[in-house]
């Protein structure tokens, strides 16, 4: 399934930038040149996250597990261009899964672990998914049996398959059953067609409406993000990286996944974040690269206690973002750790602006600044700065800001921007301007003394992002609207220091009524959510601030949440 337009296609291969080589290509070209090479190492608390023994493959025996999933897979009728969702935590088996999709032709469409059956029966029907990869359990959750459940509602979807040893009634294991044939797969294999500019997964995003954006991009699309951390981060084949990103969106599969195969070293997977595993994977898998949220990073240099008796001098580059940084965090890790930061600020729609010790050297500059890729006249080390185009346009005006310290908001278009929303004709009429350019919704502002960079001033959209997950406020506040002591409600965000943004519902109640948060939380744990996008503050008003036209000016709550205005 191609999503890009046979101009579109044309112009990118005539100008160099799109190849024809498929993410499975660079995955054979490393089988055949370093076998025996150690390719993906499990979590150490495998057992423990969703039980299994830990798993150490070199790249021929990931092959050889790619081959047999794909070939259950075959066997169970999928094919080229049917849809697969998958809801894996970052395990070998994860990797096996997105290879296998593709070796037959269908494409992967991930969903996070923290997904339930409100978020995961929505998306199975807007995609039209033929079958779900999952595990029995992942926490002690029951993932199987919901998928089986969800399964009965949506006519699409024929098989819901499961690894592990413990496999529930009305799936199809996935066990590593020897079948070092596969003449079935070879043979399927010879009558299909993959191409570069196929449709390698459907990630997915939250607007402000609340409704899920599934989000198809190209294999050729992926390439070009991955190319951003490739060079940013020097990335070789000698490199070990630590993947402590949920690989299901941009900073997963964008920011390591696909790197890790163009580099071809070594992908060391971690889930969930704990600092102890962390720390012992860096030491003992000799981490060189891996991604840190700011205040993990602030948290270690100011208390090095956290680090004594450990040893990551193997650590040269480490890759964060998602909220604001400091100089003072830069050159620290620099200067006692030998480790340069990069900042980075990405999206699965194809954006990806990344701040490297290579092009802005400065720490004061790196922590505050983007490069402004894809604009005329200016150069920059990084291979994606020559293959998209960026511009900033003010918001009530409509016109293109040139000049510095005008907040606008962003817009790109070129070769790691995907096509188009799936299944989203009215969505994609506002989501691309009349010239192509993909507005993102971000606030940006041109600086430097060269009017040479980007910086991050807000968001247009409405759209909280809580530890790299993104929610709408529309979705709970439609949600919370059903709650019978509720008259009014709106969600905001507010500051956090380890997720960067958090929850806030700020309620106007019935006749006086006395709400309290566990119920709130309840009434929405009852409406199977995801437990990400359940709110960590409640602020109860008389009534909610509003503008002459009736919208409820969210500034002010966010002001009201931070304690920085007390209300009448």
């Amino acid at each position: 399934m191609i999503p890009s337009s046979e101009a579109r296609i044309k112009e990118y291969v005539e100008k160099g930038w799109w190849g024809t080589a498929t993410i499975e290509d660079y995955f054979l070209q490393l089988v055949e040149q370093c076998p025996d090479k150690t390719a993906v190492v499990d979590p150490i608390n495998r057992p423990a996250l969703c039980g299994g023994s830990t798993l150490r493959l070199t790249y021929k025996e990931l092959e050889q597990r790619v081959n047999t999933v794909a070939e259950i897979l075959l066997e169970n009728g999928i094919g080229k261009d049917d849809i697969v969702a998958i809801q894996l935590p970052n395990i070998v088996e994860l990797v096996i899964t997105y290879l296998a999709v593709l070796r037959v032709g269908a494409i992967s469409s991930p969903f996070p672990i923290q997904f339930r059956e409100y978020e995961c029966s929505r998306q199975l029907e807007l995609l039209g998914a033929k079958a779900v990869i999952t595990m029995d359990k992942i926490n002690n959750r029951e993932y199987a049996s919901m998928h089986v459940k969800i399964k009965e509602q949506i006519p699409s979807v024929q098989h819901v398959f499961v690894y592990g040893d413990q496999v529930s009634s009305g799936t199809v294991p996935l066990r590593d059953e020897s079948k070092s044939e596969f003449t079935r797969l070879k043979a399927y294999r010879e009558t299909i067609a993959v191409t570069a500019d196929d449709i390698f997964t459907i990630c997915w995003t939250s607007g402000t409406e609340g409704k899920p954006k599934g989000v198809p991009r190209s294999h050729n699309e992926w390439f070009i993000s991955a190319y951003a951390t490739v060079d940013a981060a020097q990335l070789t084949g000698e490199d070990h990286i630590l993947l402590t990103f949920p690989m299901v969106n941009m900073a997963g599969i964008g920011g390591m996944l696909i790197p890790w195969l163009l580099s071809g070293g070594k992908l060391v997977l971690h889930h969930p974040f704990d600092l102890p595993s962390f720390l012992q994977q860096v030491e003992h898998e000799n981490i060189t690269y891996t991604l840190i949220p700011p205040a993990l990073l602030n948290m270690m240099l100011k208390n090095e206690a956290f680090l004594n008796g450990k040893n990551i001098s193997s650590l040269r580059v480490v890759g964060t973002g998602s909220a604001p940084l400091t100089a003072w965090m830069i050159s620290g890790w620099k200067e006692k750790h030998g480790v340069d930061i990069i900042n980075y600020f990405g999206s699965n729609e194809g954006a990806a602006f990344l701040s490297s010790p290579t092009d802005i050297p400065e720490p004061d500059r790196r922590a505050k600044y983007f490069p402004r890729f894809g604009v005329k006249g200016i150069s920059w080390d990084n291979r994606i700065s020559e293959r998209i185009e960026s511009k900033l346009m003010d918001t009530e005006t409509g016109e293109e800001i040139t000049e510095s310290h005008h907040p606008g908001e962003l817009r790109i278009r070129g070769a790691s921007v995907f096509s188009g929303y799936w299944k989203g004709e009215e969505l994609n009429h506002v989501a691309f301007d009349q010239d192509g350019f993909f507005c993102t919704g971000d606030l940006f502002e041109i600086t430097g003394d060269q009017n040479q960079y980007y910086r991050v001033v807000g968001r247009v959209k409405d759209v909280i992002n809580r530890g790299g997950l993104k929610i709408s406020p529309e979705e709970l506040e439609g949600l919370l609207q059903g709650h019978p002591l509720v008259a009014d409600v709106a969600v905001v965000s507010y500051p956090d220091p380890i997720m960067g943004e958090n929850v806030c519902v700020c309620i106007v109640a019935k006749e006086s009524a006395d709400i309290k948060l566990e119920e709130l939380v309840t009434f929405l744990r009852e409406k199977q959510i995801a437990s990400y996008k359940l709110p960590e503050r409640l602020l109860v008003l008389k009534e909610l601030p509003r503008n002459p036209v009736g919208k409820i000016m969210k500034n002010q709550l966010r002001e009201l949440v931070k304690g920085e205005l007390v209300p009448e």
